[in-house]
Order: C-alpha cells, then structure tokens, then sequence
C-alpha cells in the first residue's frame, strides 16, 4: 500500500513523465520546476479551477470551431502539434458542442460558466453551476429569484475569441441537480436553435485508463485570486471568458473521479475533458488545485445519471433552498453580457415522487393515457450515503417498540479492539462532568453494537460517540427507523423539534451508519446499523453540511490500518460552547471534532489524529461561490492536534496526545484545509 509521500512522488514522477516523453524537450530546469510545484505545503492547495504545470501545459484560442495550433512556448510546438493535429477530427466534433452559460436576471453574473451537450435535449454542467441561477423545490427545480424577477439561462456556444456572432441555444428548463455531497452534476434541457443540430459528445462508458492525452474545452475567466497573476497572465495573454482548448493528461483515476493536469481557470467549471484519440469524454471538469492538479466527475458516472433521466427514473431530492446573496463580485471578474435574454420555464412534467424509504413514482399520463405507478429502492452515490440525513417523520420508531432489557447482550466500544497492546480508553469528561446523563444504577455509558455513546443532560445530545470499525468484516445494510434509547427518559433525547424539511435540520449521525455494521452473522451487522439509528447517536447538522473529507476520513485511514485487520476506533463529537446559537428550542452545536486511532500499516505501532469541521457559514447565507472557489472556512476539514480537541471540547484521551504527529512533533498547529486525503499526516 502506497503511503501518501510515495503518492505524491508517483504523481510527480507522471508529470515528469509527461515532460520526457519527447526526449529533446526534456530539461533539467523544467523537470525540477515541476517537483517544486508539486510540493508546495498544503495549505498553499487552495481549492480552484487552476493552473497545475507552469510549462508545457497551452492553453489554446479556439476559432471557427477549431484550435489555433500556435504556442507561446515555441518548447511546446513539437510537444502539441502532431498531438493536437491528428485530434483535429475528434476536436471539431467536440468544440461545437460545448458553450457558456449565459444568464439574466443574476446580479452578479452576465455568464456562469461551461456546459456540453450529452443529447439532443439535454446539457451537463456542474451542480455549483446549475445552483446560482436554479434550486430545489421538493422534487422538481426551479429558476431562482433576482432583484428584478426570476432569472433565465441560455447557452452560447460560439462565444470565440475575434468574433462577436452568437449561436445561442435556449435553457428550458433545470431537469436534475445532483444532491450535495454527491457528483458535481446537473443537467439542463435546451432547445436547439433551428436548423441547427449539434451532435453530442459521445460519453465513456468505463473508467479510462491513466495516462491518455486529453484536453479540456471551455470557457476560462480572470480570476484576481490565483497566487501568480503573472502566471496567469502568461499563459492567457489577457484574454478570458472566450471558448478555449488546453491539453493535457489524465494522472489518476478513482471511484467517481479523474484528475488531469489540463490548465483551466475559474469559468472551466462543467468543461469537458475530451479523448484525443477517441474523441470521447472521459470527464466533467468541477475543480482543481493551485499547482497540484484538477479534478472531472468520471463520464461514464455521468453516462449512469443521463441514462436514469432519459428512462424518467433520475429524481432530485430536497435540498436547501438557496437563499439571497450580496453581490460579491470584483470589477476583475466582469463579463460581456449577452443580449440575448433566455427563456425560462418552472421544471414541470406528469410526474411525482413521494420519498418513504421506497420512491413511488406516480405518472399522471397525457390525454389518453393510462397512470402508472411504480415503484424502486431509493438510491444514493456513495458519497450520499454517507450523511444518512433522513427526516422523514414517518420512519420515526416510538418508545413501546423496544425495551431496556433487549440491549443488555450490547458490549458497546471495546477498548483493546486494537489489540491488548494498543489499548484505547474511552474519552474522560473533564469540562462539564455534572452535566453527564446517567441511566441505570448510575452507568453513564450507552453501549450499543460496537459503538457506545456519552450524553450531555443539559444539552440532550451526546458527548462523544466512539465506535470500533472492521473494515474486514464491513457489509452494506438496510437503512432503518430513526428510534429512541428506552434505557434513558425520552425528555432527555430530541426526536423531532429541529429536525425536519428545510430550515430544520437533518440528523447528522456522530457514528456513521455503516461504521458499526460488521460482524460474523447478518443478524449482528444489521444490529449494528438499527443501532446507530438511535438519535442518541446524531446532533442537528444543516442539510448542506459535510464535506467529502469529512466524510471519508474513516475509510482512508482504513486504508492505512494494519493490513492483516483493518480495524479502526473513531471518536466524533461535538463542541458546546456557551454561545451556540438556539433554533426551535435546541441550542446547535456549530462545530465538530474526531479522533481516529489504529496500528498504522507500516510502522506497527499505535497512531492517533484529529480533525475538525464547521457548520458555521452553513447556519448564515453562504458566500457566493464561483467556479467552485471555496472559502477557507466553508465546510472544509481541518486536521488539528488533538491536544487542541481536549482543551476546546473539556475532554481528556489519555495518551493519545503522545502519539499524535501535531502534539509530539511539537507542531501544536493545523495542517490548514484538507483537500485531499493525501494530506493527512498520520505519521
């Protein structure tokens, strides 16, 4: 198993690669450049549609539907020429179907960013796109409302540099937006000019292969906050907003991603990233990072999503309504308006979907046509899963459905599930002790399977859940009822009064659902998952909260746990704090910590890291977000020194502090924002 420096040493070996692979432009300067670029500090990784390669990485101006082969860098004339010449064919198949979407009615936007035609009827772009001029509402979308009435989307897909003619395909409507954390994804449907029939680009239907010459295709714009404006400068030539081609290759491949080194900036956002050679796409561009690399949602998980809506079987789920924004916009970032206003129309059809935890589809049907009922599993990506945030009242379980006497064969957490030698107490209460809930003849510990939870009377929220996980033994289970402890009053647990549909709160689990769900026997793995559906388990977390960091650090250091096991103890929680502010009788935690503890992979001993997470700009209108720049204290994960967890949470891990790399190095810091897994440091 890789560790995260020899990932980081692969990648850059690729890049080099990339540069030697026509050995006369090949250098030592060069090649040196790039491995300083790729080991800035993580905290220099700010999260853009970003510049990756300082050379060999053009960025070219598209026209008459063609790329104009000419290089800043005479090195890259022989690098890209043949390349980019024998693609000619594929790439003007592919440039005519890519535009800018244009809106009105946004006060910030004349133009939002890049969208493809994957169908006839239907374009794809990236949710944090489709989100500034459109929003949830129950199962359909609708355009959002402006200063001075509803806003309207269309597309151009000329927009050229040197040329002033449009080609202006209508928005008719917002058909899907995937939900948060799910792919950055959205679809919308145009209507073609007449006369007029862009074909579109064929989608990948597997994971490409790394290593293939590609090239993004969109519409890059001045962005005043890359670190090297002259850089940008450089290589843009002071000309943005317009159609252009930037090549490069695909470095790495995962579960629903690719990351390429193409240069792109702010506004590439929903940008394809098309095959060379088979004129394919293999991606859809949604964000990368200063200097380290840019990330695309797979094609072929794009392919998945458009074949469920072309079948009427792709629905939107509720999400948080968008709320007004300030502008925020520099004179820096301003746009050509377009003068061609779009039309826009309420998503509407014959069907709707009602969520138990089965999605019944009703259709209504047309003038002579029968109504048809059906029904499917309710279904979420990875990633979705992993917030469980369910709020349905109907799937609530009462109290006379379970008995104290049934949990009396739970053992809860097991400290020596590491091994006897690597022993792991639960956490002590140091701050707040007389506020700790005791049940029983004077127990202030739920045990529940594999899992065990302290709660806060005071607070009617858990202190801290801790959960042992075997990755080994891990199965996927149904979903079941939220439900009460009946070991403790019911007064002392919230059931319903923040949680519900927006501008409630979703039931943010501390112990993931599928973390205690392992074990030898079916019986004992769904017990695990009803288990965590205790809402002794959660505390109120906004609907938009959780970033994918968050929510994959557990399985990450699994991949870094002792191979012969693959066990690991988590602790979450949240921090109360006297001024957490108070939203329908309940007083909301606004930040989290977690502690994970396992015997790393290679050097066999016991390690222990910290983390935490902020739902603070969740709880207050976001800020505005362009071509997916994030702010730094927007839902990002920090890694901290659990020293700094103890002291801010009143909370004591005995020697855990010893063996945590931030605390025993003496860094006592933040690493800074966790874009990557790569960045933790567990050693």
């Amino acid at each position: 198993m890789a560790t995260p420096a020899e990932k980081a040493a692969q990648l850059r070996a690729f890049n080099d690669s990339l540069l030697d692979d026509d050995p006369e432009m090949a250098d030592a300067e060069g090649t040196a450049n790039e491995r300083l670029e790729v080991n800035r500090p993580p905290q220099q990784a700010i999260e853009l549609e970003s510049i990756v390669m300082r050379r060999r990485r053009p960025v070219l101006a598209i026209q008459n539907g063609a790329a104009v082969l000419e290089f800043k860098d005479e090195a890259d004339l022989p690098l890209w020429k043949s390349r980019l010449e024998s693609a000619a064919t594929v790439l003007g198949r592919a440039i005519p179907c890519v535009g800018r979407i244009e809106l009105t009615g946004n006060p910030d936007f004349s133009w939002v960013g890049t969208g493809w035609l994957v169908d006839p009827r239907y374009l794809v772009t990236n949710r944090h796109v489709a989100e500034e001029f459109a929003r949830s509402e129950g199962d359909a979308f609708v355009m959002q409302s402006g200063p001075d009435g509803e806003m309207a989307a269309s597309i151009d897909m000329l927009q050229e540099i040197g040329r002033n003619d449009k080609q202006v395909f209508q928005v008719k409507g917002v058909s899907y937006i995937e939900p948060r954390p799910g792919l950055d994804l959205a679809f919308l449907e145009v209507e073609q000019i007449d006369g007029t029939v862009a074909k579109p680009i064929r989608l990948s239907v597997a994971a490409p292969t790394k290593n293939p010459f590609v090239a993004t295709i969109g519409y890059p714009a001045f962005d005043s906050r890359i670190p090297e404006p002259d850089l940008m400068k450089q290589i843009y030539g002071e000309i943005f907003d317009k159609k252009r081609l930037a090549p490069g290759a695909i470095t790495e491949v995962d579960q629903d991603r690719v990351l390429h080194n193409c240069t792109t900036l702010g506004g590439n956002s929903g940008s394809v990233v098309v095959d060379l050679k088979s004129g394919e796409a293999l991606g859809l561009h949604f964000s990368g990072s200063f200097l380290r690399t840019n990330f695309a949602v797979r094609a072929d998980r794009v392919r998945e999503r458009l074949d469920a809506l072309l079948a009427g079987t792709l629905r939107g789920k509720r999400e948080v309504p968008a709320r007004p924004r300030p502008s925020r916009r520099s004179a820096s970032m301003t746009s050509v308006a377009t003068g061609t206003p779009a039309v826009a129309s309420r998503v509407s059809g014959n069907a709707t979907s009602i969520t138990i935890p089965l999605t019944v589809t009703v259709s209504l049907g047309g003038a002579g046509q029968p109504a048809n009922v059906s029904a499917r599993p309710r279904t979420l990506s990875s990633s979705a899963r992993q917030h469980d945030g369910d709020d349905t009242d109907n799937l609530v379980e009462t109290e006379a459905k379970a008995k104290p006497e049934d949990y009396n064969d739970r053992k809860g957490y097991v400290a020596t599930f590491l091994g006897d030698e690597f022993a792991v107490e639960l956490p002590t209460i140091v701050k707040g002790k007389s506020d700790i809930l005791t049940w029983g003849s004077g127990r202030d510990v739920l045990p529940y399977e594999h899992f065990s939870v302290v709660m806060n009377a005071k607070r009617r929220q858990c202190f801290f859940s801790a959960c042992n996980i075997d990755g080994q033994r891990s199965k996927s289970s149904k979903r079941t009822a939220w439900r009460f402890d009946p070991r403790i009053p019911l007064e002392m647990q919230i059931m319903k009064e923040c949680y519900g549909s927006t501008p409630k709160f979703s039931r943010g689990h501390m112990s993931r659902r599928e973390d205690p769900a392992w074990g030898e026997t079916a019986e004992v793995i769904q017990r695990g998952a009803d288990d965590s559906m205790h809402v002794t388990n959660v505390t109120p977390q906004m609907q938009s909260f959780n970033a994918p960091i968050w929510l994959a650090l557990e399985d990450y250091a699994l991949q870094h746990a002792r191979e012969d096991d693959q066990r690991i103890s988590v602790f979450t929680g949240p921090y109360f704090n006297k001024n957490d502010p108070t939203m329908f009788g309940v007083r909301i935690p606004v930040k989290f910590w977690k502690v994970i503890a396992f015997v790393h992979d290679e050097t066999h001993e016991l390690c222990a890291t910290g983390y935490e997470m902020s739902q603070e700009d969740n709880l207050e209108p976001p800020e505005f977000v362009f071509g997916d720049f994030v702010s730094p204290q927007l839902n990002i994960s920090t890694q901290v020194p659990i020293s700094t967890i103890e002291a801010r949470a009143g909370i004591s891990f005995d020697g855990l502090v010893d063996i945590d790399p931030l605390s025993s190095e003496g860094v006592g810091q933040p690493t800074g924002p966790l874009l990557f897994p790569e960045q933790i440091r567990f050693i």
